[in-house]
């Protein structure tokens, strides 16, 4: 047991069997559990988790709090959903699992490839399920080598992503990650991944070269044109973002004409656009899928989280017309090559399903485009002229809010102020978990947040900067 976690534990006779069965649970998970992003420092004193309902999470003392973070960005339908459950147990009764390699499908796989059809970026015809976001960053990725290789293009390969991305902890999907901690330590990125400046408007600067009279939306996204160039278009296969940058970048919501041009640029050089909806899929960001706010469509989309409301692992990805048309007309001996053996798992194919009628009952994208607008509202009301509040944006119920050290310079605060610790513990005490991202505050809560919960994270928030900031 490491200095930072041991504490002076009492006799056995001092204290009570809840907490001799905590003290039980810490020592087993250090030995024996490894934690994404996995140090003792951060988990010398870690909350177990023993129950949810609705938007809120239950500890292992019976502390409540309100779940500010929907989990990871994905319990959309707040914990404790019955239909889910139903779902997931009827299906698991009836055929817990078959392979869904050519040859073999199930019913809960073809319909809800169906279903999605019906509510995704409307030239996407086409899916692959997945485990999770990971993953299915690798089968984008891979599909889109594939897609021009089957076409006798092999050379057109690399990749193109986004600094202060997240794409995944896969080696492909962290290869695309713009986060330099996520890669670094494990050793160089795979070859053929590139990164471009984010759109980032709070912190975006026009380039000195640009064209006279640009707009910052539109010179972001010139920064890809002028890397396609550099590299030559004939060896570029796909860009791939985020609509809204999440867990890299802390809600980046870009510019409105970003991705249109973004749009223009890949149709021009030929380059598959790939969108990573895996947090602002399933109605997080006030729309079913994050680039419907620009009225753009993607050549491939990616998702997971919010499909199963994180109720069991599930992920995939959707393909247009023109890439299924060219995986069916491929040789046999040269098709395709690409399986897990959890795709289409008909449990998550099922619970994916019922989440989506929820979604569709409850009008649930509309509620969170109109919870979000208010959550943002509030925290304009009564934070927005804190002189350490640089930042308050976000669609639907995705919200970030950055602060900063001096308003006037952008100026973070240094590592040793620990203030993004600091807050995260006064939101603890007033009853609220959520993420702090560097110098950001990230929220999600589900779509189903009542309104007076989101009042309180709203009040929360608020008395905590005012703590820890003054």
């Amino acid at each position: 047991m490491p200095p930072e976690h041991a504490v002076a534990v009492p006799s056995p006779r001092a204290i009570g069997g809840a907490a001799l069965r905590r003290i039980a649970l810490v020592d087993a998970d250090y030995a024996h559990l490894l934690h994404p992003q996995h140090h003792p420092s951060d988990h010398a004193d870690p909350q177990i988790w023993v129950s949810g309902d609705g938007a809120t999470i239950t500890n292992l003392e019976g502390r409540t709090f309100i779940d500010g973070l929907s989990g990871m960005w994905n319990v959309n339908l707040g914990h404790g959903r019955r239909e889910l459950v139903e779902a997931a147990t009827k299906q698991l009764s009836t055929l817990a699992f078959a392979t869904a390699y050519a040859g073999s499908s199930t019913i809960p796989a073809i319909e809800l490839a169906e279903k999605l059809s019906q509510v995704i970026y409307p030239n996407i015809e086409a899916f692959y399920f997945t485990s999770g976001g990971g993953d299915a960053t690798d089968t984008s990725l891979r599909t889109a080598r594939y897609f021009w290789r089957a076409q006798g293009r092999p050379e057109k390969s690399k990749i193109v992503a986004r600094e202060l991305s997240y794409h995944g902890s896969t080696v492909a999907a962290s290869s695309a990650t713009g986060v330099a901690e996520f890669s670094e330590v494990f050793g160089p990125r795979l070859p053929g991944f590139l990164h471009i400046a984010s759109p980032y408007p709070y912190r975006f600067e026009i380039p000195a070269d640009a064209a006279p009279g640009v707009t910052p939306g539109v010179a972001a996204a010139n920064l890809l044109e002028q890397l396609i160039l550099r590299e030559g278009p004939e060896t570029v296969a796909a860009f791939v973002a985020e609509p809204i940058q999440g867990g890299g970048g802390g809600v980046i919501v870009p510019q409105d004409d970003y991705f249109p041009r973004i749009r223009e640029i890949c149709d021009r050089y030929e380059v598959l656009l790939i969108s990573d909806d895996v947090i602002t899929g399933f109605g997080r960001s006030g729309r079913w899928f994050g680039l419907e706010h620009w009225g753009v469509q993607p050549d491939i989309v990616q998702f997971a989280k919010g499909i199963t409301s994180g109720y069991i692992p599930l992920g995939g990805i959707g393909v247009s017309g023109q890439i299924k048309h060219v995986l069916d007309n491929a040789p046999s001996a040269k098709r395709w090559w690409h399986g897990y053996t959890y795709s289409g798992h008909p449990v998550a194919a099922s619970v994916a399903l019922a989440t989506i009628k929820v979604i569709e009952d409850e009008a649930l994208v509309a509620r969170s485009a109109e919870q979000g607008d208010r959550l943002r509202a509030l925290f304009s009301a009564s934070i927005g002229d804190h002189a350490n509040v640089g930042d308050i944006r976000g669609l639907g119920l995705l919200v970030g809010i950055e602060f900063v050290a001096d308003r006037a310079t952008k100026e973070p605060f240094p590592g040793d102020a620990r203030v993004p610790a600091r807050l995260k513990a006064e939101f603890v005490r007033r009853g609220l978990v959520t993420r702090v991202l560097d110098n950001v505050i990230c929220l999600a809560p589900p779509l189903t947040t009542e309104e007076s919960q989101v009042d309180r994270i709203a009040e929360i928030v608020a008395e905590s900067v005012v703590a820890v900031l003054g």
